[in-house]
Order: C-alpha cells, then structure tokens, then sequence
C-alpha cells in the first residue's frame, strides 16, 4: 500500500514538473516518467496540433505504424496521447542517459504528418545488486595493512540520481572501504587492509558491504564478504594496464582474437603461474560473446556482434596465481564496436489512399511512407525512388519520411492499377537497399462517351415477319466501368416508334408489327445510347431497316382478260404461216426481284407442235403451217410462274378458233365450223377482198394529196424507178410482240380499236403520174385466182385481227403486184 502511494505521489510530481511542450524542428516533445499504468495520459495532442477534437475525429488522427512497439496511442474522443504499452525505461535505453521515444502522427483529408518525440524519465524502480549475495576473498596473513582487494561492483539500471551512488561496510577492525573511479566503468569497491590478519585467531572474517542509490527512497542491497586468511604466496600477478581498449568491427566472425592479455608475479614456482579467466563481475551476455584462453590469455569472438543493440561492452578478466593461498588481480577490457553497414533501410508504409480517381489533380498525395536505418552514421542516410516513366514522384519533406504524389494525369481507361516499387538505398560501402510495393488503383470517372461499333449499320428483315420477334441486335462499347459503364438504350425517332421497339438494357431490337415488303421498303431508326455517369454522356447510331421481299403474292394476269367465264377466245387464220403471233400473255407480280421474275410456258395443248411460248415475254407463236387435219379449236392452258422459293404460279386457258375459208359470224359461232357452207366462204372473201382493195386505193389517193400539199416531190432519174411500198418490221422466224416499231415521216398508220389489232402502213415513192397509171392501168398480170387468194388472206388475216400488212407495190412496164407481209407489234 505504501509502495502504490509513493508511485501515485511521484506520478504526479513527474507530470507537474516535466510534463511540456517543445518545438524542435517541427517536433512535438513530451516528457513522461517510466512505469506508467496503462492509459496514463502523456499530452494533450489536440490543443498541441491546434486542432479541436472535431476535427481529430474527422481527419483520423492516428499513430503510424512502425516497427517498434506502439508505447503511445491516442484517443479521438479526449484528444490526448496515453500508454499503451508498458515503458521500461531500462529495457528500452539500458544504460543511455537519453531515452527518447520517436513516431509519427498522421492527419487525413488532408494528409498531415507530425513527430512526435517523448522523453522517457527514470523513476528509482530498480535498487543496486550485487552478482554475488557473497564474495568469497583469500589473503595472506603476510600481507601488510594497506593492501587493497578490489570487490565486485553492485549494478543499478538507473541513471542519475536513482543509480549507484555510494558504498558502505560495516564497522569492523581490520577492514576499511575505499571507492575507487573508473572511466565508462563507474565506482568500484575496493577493500582496504587496516591491520594485519593472524591466522591462528581468525581465520576467516566475515563483513557487509552495502550498496545504495540516490532515489527517493533510497534502495539498497547487501552482499557477504567472507575472508578466508591464507599463509604464504605474498604477491599477486600485476597486468600492464588496469583497462584495456579495444575497437572491433560489428561484423568480425566468431573467432577473432580480441586482446592477447599478459600478467606477471614475482612470485616463484606455482606461486607464480597464472591462470586467466572470466571474472563473476561479467554479464551472462558477456559471458556468451567471447571466451579466454587460461593460459595464454586470449579473448576470442564465440558469437555475432550486433552494433544495433550494443555499441560497446566491458570485459572483466580476472589473473589468479596457483600459489596457496592464490592470489589474483583483475583489469578491465573496454571493447567499442565499429559500424558495418550491415542493416537494409526498413520502409513502411503509414498511409495509403484505398483508391484514386482518374481526375485527381497534379499533386495530390497518393501515401505516406516511412524508411529508417539502424545503422548509425554515413551507413545510415537513405535515399528512396520510383521507377521511372510512371504518373508519381516522391517528394522528402522531412527527413526519414516521403511522400507519394501524382506527377502526371492518370486514366484509368489506359492503366487501371499501378503496382509501384519503392526501392530504398542507404550510403553504405556496398549500400544495402530494401523494397515495398506499393498498390495503387485509379478509380474511374465518366470521362468517355458510348461507341457504337459502326458509324451506320443496316437491318435486313423478311416480310411477313413475326411480331415481337428480334430483328437487330446493337452493339455499344463504354471504356469507363461500373455505373459509368452502365448503358441504356433509346429509340430517338417517335415515328417509328409502332414500328419497333428496343431493350434499353440489351440494344435488342424487336418488331412491333408484321411488315409488308409491297406496302413498306425502307425506313430508318435513330438510336441513342446513353451511360448512367453524372454527367450521363450519350451517343446516337442509325439503323437502315430493309424490308426483304418474300414470294408471298401470286402472278397476276392482265392480257388478255377472259371473256367467258375463264376462258380466253381468240381465232387466227388457217393459211397464218410458221411465226405468226397468236396471243401475247401479259401478268405482274407485285413481288420484286427475282420473286417478281416471271416465266411463261404451255401446260397443255391440244397439239403440243402447232403452237409455242416465249418463256420471258409470253408471247404465243406458230411453229408451223396450220393443216386441214388440224383441229378447227384448239386448246392452250397457258401459265405463269415467279422466280421465288417455292415458286406461284397463275393459269389462264385459251381457245382459238382455226379461220381458214370460213364465215365467222361471233364469237360462239366458232364452235359451229360444221353448220358453214363452202361456197359462203367463198364469197365472203371475194367480198372482203374486194372491200380491202378499194379501201387501199382510197388511202393511197389520201396518202399522195398529203405528200403534194406538204411539197414533198419525188425524185427520178429513170422511167424505170420502181415505188414500192416497203415493210417496215418482219419476223425471221419467232417475232417479239413487244418490239418498238419506228415509223418514217411518209408512212400513214392505221390503227383498230383493239390493242391488238393490226396496223396498216402504207409508203408511197412514186411520181403522181405514175400514180395515176397505176389507178387507171388494168392488171395485165397474176392470175385472178392468184389476186383472189391475196384477198382473201388479207380478209381472214383483218378478221383475225392479229395481222399488220405492209403492201409493196412497184411501178414496172406498168404492172402492180400485191405481196403481203406479216407483221406484229
């Protein structure tokens, strides 16, 4: 209980009289006693930083990591610093003068580093002792008063005041005490003979020397002198020197001789043979560094010397006679350790940013680090970078401590994770170096705008298509990642809006209706696409949408129109020769492409080798001369395919009527060919012909009036000039329908009324008197019934409608032939 209330009383002291506040360079200085309880406060860091406890709290005020033990933490919510772990003073600094615990303090938001420096204080918690409770001493009773026994020194881990200070021996009559001081060693013990010793009274003395401090209480210990009084041997071996120096390298392997001691003794015999030895006075670290060879003197190396955890250490050697009783002396071996720069910088890392923004500004500090050295002098300076060609540097405000800083603009979208290397060197011969990887990741900033993989794309889809079916499926990059790279899709366009529609999330495009290739072709949609950053950023796209035609309408005939019902009547002469052109089959397709190709073929005929079919323009020709055995109705089922996959097709029938020598009163009369009488025919062409003649004398007279009323004259050189009327378009074989026919300036045409009904075109190139001849000159040649079959043939051909005639006529020794020519349009 008294104990606790001294430590409370000095506690207090303590804090009164050493608890301030320095700046030293910057650096924040305390001052604590040694040994306090747990949580005891060290300093107000709140008031001392010039802070409130606010913003303690909000810029995470914290001790680095370091490491040493953390001794000192702070708490936020008071603002002070306190003990966090056990100080021992003596543990911590051994026998140094100055203890002194350094670290950092890191603010946040924005970084902040501070040091902080607290001065440990000894408080009196160890009292003197000796290595031995007793030290055992033989002398010779020879020996005169005056002789000095040096003892074994008490140690206190204390410094100052609360060390060792004085020796005391209890009062007895034949020994006295004297302190004697040493250098780096302190006082040391010596027992001074007063009076002469007599064996045969005593033989053994016993005495108390007490070693105190200067603490407040003092403490102290007691050790047992026992002497024993031995006869003979009156000298004791004498070493050159009471200390030794010796400096040795840190890094010495074990082995190396340190010192080669050397003592003498007057004395003869075994009486002057010396054994060397470790004394009870060293340490047991001392003990396991070095060895003595007992003979020769020799300290050698047994282990490793570490510069770090101690500079220097004191060998006591003690020189021992074998004379009876034996007689020693000891001296001192003071070994200080040279350097080596054998200790790599440790780097630590006291603050990292989690993540860095792309847009973080030139400057902005990316973390802290910390690189220290436990060698001492040139072996300690450290020096620290970073690889080149990267965005940061490192900049060394204070010295030991760096900073991480962006040096150049980052983007996440070209590297999103650096892995730093920070390599730190010391100015040793060979300098050691040391390593940390620093991880950085840059966090993304909506900085780039959706990409479409194409400037313009184009959608292909079939008519006929089903609704809500997909019919384009869009693309759309965004560098940037998580909700900036988050994208959405929109129809821009309202107008087609009931035409397609669009996943927002996919780019998905899905038919809102069925589309018809005849009604709809084309038709275009504008598509933004739009990232979900702040600010969104968005880009737009057009889709070209082709409606593909699919065979979904059937061939459609449009010539000729059925009159009966579905039955096609036409009729065409007997005497129609090979060539002639029947019927042209006309029909649409309202398809395109090759769905809208169409082709013509005979599906059945009532004689497969009269007739055939021009499979692309569907034109109907003879393939040869019509024959009395041929039957007077025949019977064509002609149709009419597209080109498409599978393949429509229309048919339309056909009758035609054979006229050759007949009458053809109507239409439903050409199913009657038994009920007409041949010589009815007969005269029907003889009438016909007849008619057709007159008709062509009237069209010539009207043809030359025109001529002579326009000025146009006609030129010849000879009697003998023939004018004729010439053909402008005949066939060779199959004739196309559709063939344009170009007529000259001097041709007058005739035309029916039905579209297919045939043209007369007549030219005249002959004088007007030739003319006249012709008019009034009786035909001297051609057989009347030559002249008589020509009309008659021209007669069924005009009834037939199908003919177009071009009548040639020349004006030799005054004869006039006819010739007819087919012609077809």
């Amino acid at each position: 209980m008294r104990d606790n209330i001294l430590w409370l009383v000095k506690y207090q002291l303590f804090c009164c009289l050493f608890a301030r506040l320095d700046f030293v360079r910057g650096q924040i200085h305390y001052s604590v006693p040694e040994e306090l309880q747990l949580g005891a406060f060290v300093g107000n860091i709140t008031i001392d930083l010039g802070l409130n406890l606010k913003e303690l709290s909000a810029r995470r005020l914290r001790v680095a990591p370091s490491p040493r033990k953390r001794y000192v933490d702070v708490n936020l919510e008071k603002g002070i610093l306190f003990v966090n772990e056990n100080i021992d003073r003596e543990q911590l600094c051994g026998p140094s003068t100055e203890c002194v615990l350094s670290f950092n303090v890191v603010l946040e938001n924005p970084l902040g580093l501070h040091q902080v420096e607290v001065e440990i204080l000894d408080v009196n918690d160890n009292a003197p002792s000796f290595p031995n409770s007793q030290i055992r001493l033989e002398i010779s009773e020879i020996m005169a008063p005056g002789a000095r026994f040096p003892l074994e020194a008490a140690h206190d881990p204390d410094i100052g005041a609360n060390s060792l200070q004085t020796y005391q021996l209890l009062p007895n009559e034949y020994f006295i005490l004297d302190i004697e001081e040493r250098d780096r060693i302190g006082a040391l013990p010596l027992l001074v003979l007063q009076r002469g010793l007599d064996r045969e009274k005593i033989s053994t003395h016993q005495l108390t020397l007490l070693a105190e401090d200067g603490g407040v209480p003092v403490r102290s210990s007691t050790a047992q002198i026992i002497i024993i009084v031995k006869d003979t041997n009156d000298n004791s071996p004498v070493f050159s020197q009471s200390v030794y120096k010796v400096n040795t390298l840190e890094s010495a392997p074990m082995g190396t001789l340190i010192i080669t001691l050397n003592a003498t003794d007057l004395d003869d015999g075994t009486n002057g043979e010396i054994t060397y030895a470790l004394s009870s006075h060293n340490s047991a670290e001392v003990r396991a560094l070095v060895r003595v060879n007992s003979k020769t003197g020799e300290i050698r190396l047994q282990d490793h010397l570490d510069y770090e955890k101690r500079k220097t250490f004191v060998i006591n050697i003690q020189a021992v006679d074998n004379g009876q009783p034996a007689m020693s002396r000891r001296c001192d071996v003071l070994v200080d350790l040279i350097d080596v720069n054998d200790n790599a910088p440790e780097l630590t890392v006291t603050s990292l940013s989690n993540a860095v923004p792309e847009n973080a500004p030139v400057g902005t500090i990316v973390a802290l680090l910390n690189a220290e050295d436990k060698d001492s002098g040139h072996n300690r300076q450290v020096q620290c970078q970073i690889p080149n060609k990267l965005p940061f540097k490192l900049d060394s405000p204070v010295k030991n401590n760096w900073k991480l800083l962006i040096q150049h603009e980052l983007d996440r979208e070209t590297i999103s994770r650096y892995d730093i290397t920070v390599t730190c060197m010391d100015t040793g011969n060979p300098p050691l170096t040391s390593k940390e990887t620093i991880h950085v990741e840059v966090s993304d900033v909506n900085d780039n705008v959706p990409s479409f993989t194409q400037p313009r794309y184009t959608a292909n889809i079939m008519e006929n298509n089903v609704v809500g079916d997909s019919i384009f499926s869009l693309t759309a990059f965004d560098p940037d990642t998580g909700q900036n790279a988050r994208l959405k899709f929109s129809i821009m366009n309202l107008s087609v809006a009931s035409y397609v529609s669009i996943n927002s999330k996919s780019g998905v495009i899905f038919a809102q209706r069925s589309f018809d290739y005849e009604r709809l072709k084309n038709f275009q949609i504008q598509v933004q696409v739009q990232d979900s950053g702040v600010p969104a950023l968005t880009s737009n796209v057009t889709i070209d949408v082709v409606i593909l035609d699919q065979n979904d309408n059937t061939p459609v005939i449009v010539h000729p129109l059925p009159e009966f019902g579905s039955t096609v009547m036409e009729t065409i002469s007997r005497f129609a020769e090979p060539g002639y052109l029947v019927v042209k089959v006309s029909a649409t397709d309202a398809d395109a492409g090759q769905n809208a190709r169409l082709s013509y073929h005979i599906f059945q005929a009532t004689h497969r080798d009269l007739f055939t079919i021009s499979t692309d323009t569907g034109e109907v020709w003879t393939i040869r001369g019509i024959q009395s055995k041929d039957a007077s109705k025949q019977r064509l089922v002609i149709v009419v395919k597209d080109n498409g996959r599978p393949s429509l097709s229309a048919t339309v029938t056909i009758v035609i009527s054979l006229a050759g020598g007949e009458t053809i009163t109507s239409a439903t009369s050409l199913s009657k060919d038994h009920e007409f009488f041949p010589d009815l025919n007969l005269y029907l062409v003889i009438t016909l012909g007849t008619i057709s003649v007159i008709f062509l004398v009237i069209l010539i007279i009207l043809a030359i009036n025109a001529y002579n009323r326009n000025g146009i004259r006609c030129h010849y050189s000879s009697p003998n000039i023939c004018c004729c009327w010439k053909t402008r378009n005949f066939l060779n074989g199959t004739q196309k329908a559709s063939r344009s026919l170009h007529i000259p300036p001097n041709y007058i045409e005739v035309f029916g009324g039905d579209p297919l009904s045939q043209s007369f075109r007549y030219e005249s190139c002959s004088t007007l008197h030739s003319v006249k001849k012709e008019l009034t000159a009786p035909h001297k040649r051609g057989p009347p019934a030559e002249n008589s079959y020509a009309k008659q043939a021209t007669l069924a051909k005009e009834s037939a409608g199908m003919v177009s005639s071009e009548i040639y006529s020349c004006n030799t020794s005054n004869e006039v032939s006819y010739f007819a020519k087919e012609n077809s349009f």
